[in-house]
């Protein structure tokens, strides 16, 4: 089974990614996969540079990321543009690490995509999972993570869709409120459940 794994910014995602792989569970990072995919040489790196010229390039050839998100973030038409080139090619990727992975024979991949219901990503997985806090226990986690005023913090919340709507529609919830054992506990009743899923 494939399962989508996904939260809010500051809600204990990576915490979540951390514990299935202590437990051997495969985990699918889709930010990591963003990275590796406009790396000089990668198909994506050649169309962004053909896209907006070179002068997004640092003097070694890796992209000017502070320079990209300059751009992309003032005007919508080019962040549309960026995300055309780099999310086929990321969704791609992970179909292929997915599919290694069931090939050598793990029956539950997790795919870690911190934006799976903004870009309406639901069909790349069968389930979702949803880490959540509340939206002010979040926004008190970005805060001091983050080192943000409030104001700074709440713009970055405020660019993902809410948490209780992504709990709305998970299929999966982890509660990360309490302590570390707690949503521990929470992860392996998760595994448990869907190895009985899958076992019927």
């Amino acid at each position: 089974m494939i399962l989508g794994l996904t939260g809010g910014i500051a809600t204990g995602k990576s915490t979540v990614t951390a514990m299935l792989r202590e437990r051997g569970i495969p985990v699918i990072d889709a930010d990591a996969i963003a990275r590796e995919v406009v790396e000089p040489g990668k198909p994506a790196y050649e169309a962004i540079v053909r896209h907006f010229g070179r002068d997004i390039l640092l003097p070694d050839g890796q992209l000017n990321r502070k320079k990209l998100g300059e751009i992309v973030f003032s005007d919508e038409a080019e962040r549309q543009a960026l995300n055309a080139i780099v999310h086929p090619e990321v969704r791609r990727m992970m179909r292929e690490q997915a599919e290694l992975a069931e090939r050598s024979g793990a029956p539950i991949v997790f795919m870690d995509i911190p934006l799976l219901f903004e870009s309406r990503l639901q069909h790349m997985v069968e389930k979702t999972v949803v880490v959540y806090v509340p939206a002010a226990t979040q926004l008190e986690r970005l805060q001091e993570r983050d080192e943000l005023d409030e104001e700074q913090a709440m713009k970055r919340i405020r660019a993902q869709l809410p948490i209780e709507q992504k709990k709305a529609w998970a299929d999966f919830l982890i509660d990360n409120q309490g302590t570390r054992e707690e949503t521990a506990k929470q992860v392996d009743q998760l595994l448990a459940k869907i190895k009985a899923e899958l076992a019927t």
